[in-house]
């Protein structure tokens, strides 16, 4: 058993390269079989992406799955059946399972059995980077183990019987959640600590625009990123390749470079179907760029074949986090992927705030970035100020957050046209004079 504290990439405990797997799907009326076999698919790949072989898929429909062991007994047999003929070690459930089917399923098939949950927070571990990621992943983990910490020690005091089994066993149980409930209120404040100091970090930056990209993970925010702001964001051909999120100063321009305007950009974890409720508590601190942001950039992968599955599923979680209500850029990628552009012309009629791109090969960046611009004006105004020579901070806050149209140093003071936010534009108001 691992120690409930230790927390490592499950492919990286055992000295096993990839560890062969099977994954199960069990089909519920909550979604069609076409929906449930695209889920099943999409596991695949993230069990690829934690390091583990996938020797074979197997699915059953059911009204709901069973309460003991989630699949029906007879294709349990088959599963049995695949586990012997290929040698697989590992069996990966497409939804969550409770304790009670882990331990039977467990049990009955003989090898380790985990679940989608489970797996996406076998990635992160993976994936945290920064002592804030690493926080997140582990008060997410924690929060996943507490209620199976019973069924842990269940089976032990099974297994050796006999007296003193269930008193030390039962003691232990308290102990550990008493443990596990210590470390939880530990990492909330640590968590509660950083956002803190994240907050301050942000206030420097409070007047300037903030875009933020989402969108379904693999869909190409990184590389959106870098075509945006040249900035060399880790970019891979893996789920979840982003964990931490990126905050970037970009200066727009518009086709003719006329306009010029400098904002904040960042990048954000990938959402994803089923996304454990555990990881969205846990990273409300890194989705926290997502609620503060003025215009979300909404990357969708059109190339997918279940991009609108993908849509739905990072608007859900867009709602879920607050953040719902957002003005939201549909950004369409990978349009070089497509045989035509019949099925793009259809999205931008049914999002007018939309553009297509290829951010690989940087079509249509500066069409977004005019789009984006446009955006950003509903926040801006233009005026006309008569600043006294004293106020050199207050005129470097406009070249930095605004944008200096035309510009006269005259014998009473620097006379400025510039597009400055709304919340500027209140600090300045007693230097604003006719045009």
């Amino acid at each position: 058993m691992i120690h409930p504290f230790c927390f490592y990439p499950l492919h990286e405990l055992i000295n096993i390269p990839r560890e062969r797997a099977i994954a199960v799907g069990v089909g519920n009326r909550t979604y069609s079989r076409e929906e449930s076999l695209e889920h099943l698919e999409e596991l695949a790949f993230l069990a690829e992406t934690a390091g583990a072989e996938v020797m074979c898929k197997i699915y059953q429909d059911r009204a709901k799955p069973d309460g003991a062991t989630a699949v029906g007994r007879g294709k349990l047999e088959e599963i049995k059946e695949m586990v012997k003929e290929d040698n697989i070690v590992l069996a990966i459930f497409d939804d969550e399972l409770t304790p009670a089917q882990t331990r039977n399923l467990s049990r009955e098939l003989e090898i380790k059995v985990i679940d989608r949950t489970g797996l996406i927070l076998d990635i992160f571990a993976s994936r945290a980077r920064t002592s804030e990621a690493r926080l997140q992943v582990e008060l997410a983990q924690l929060q996943y183990l507490l209620p199976r910490l019973s069924r842990m020690w269940t089976h032990l005091s099974k297994q050796f019987g006999g007296i003193g089994s269930k008193g030390p066993g039962e003691t232990q149980i308290e102990t550990d959640r008493r443990l596990v409930r210590d470390k939880i209120a530990l990492l909330k404040e640590k968590l509660a600590n950083v956002a803190v100091q994240k907050a301050e970090q942000r206030k420097g930056r409070d007047t300037m625009q903030r875009f933020a990209l989402v969108g379904y993970t693999n869909a190409g925010k990184s590389t959106l990123m870098n075509a945006i702001s040249g900035a060399e964001v880790l970019v891979e051909n893996k789920l979840f390749a982003t964990l931490d999120t990126t905050v970037r100063l970009v200066e727009l321009s518009n086709g003719d470079h006329t306009l010029h305007k400098n904002v904040l950009l960042s990048d954000t974890v990938g959402f994803i179907r089923k996304l454990p409720t555990e990881l969205v508590a846990s990273f409300r601190g890194t989705l926290a760029e997502t609620l503060e942001a003025d215009v979300l950039l909404h990357v969708v992968d059109v190339s997918h074949h279940q991009f609108r599955d993908q849509i739905r599923a990072v608007s859900e979680t867009l709602t879920a986090i607050g953040a719902g209500d957002k003005p939201v850029i549909m950004v369409f990628n990978k349009i070089d992927m497509l045989p035509d552009l019949d099925l793009l012309h259809a999205l931008q009629a049914d999002y007018p705030q939309s553009v297509g791109v290829s951010a690989q090969r940087g079509i249509n960046i500066s069409t977004l970035q005019e789009i984006m611009l446009e955006m950003g004006d509903a926040r801006h105004e233009v005026v006309h100020l008569l600043l006294p020579y004293s106020a050199m901070r207050e005129l470097a806050q406009i070249y930095r957050t605004g944008q200096v149209m035309e510009r006269h140093d005259g014998d009473d003071g620097i006379e400025l046209t510039a597009r400055i936010t709304t919340e500027d534009a209140k600090i300045f108001h007693s230097w604003v004079v006719e045009a």
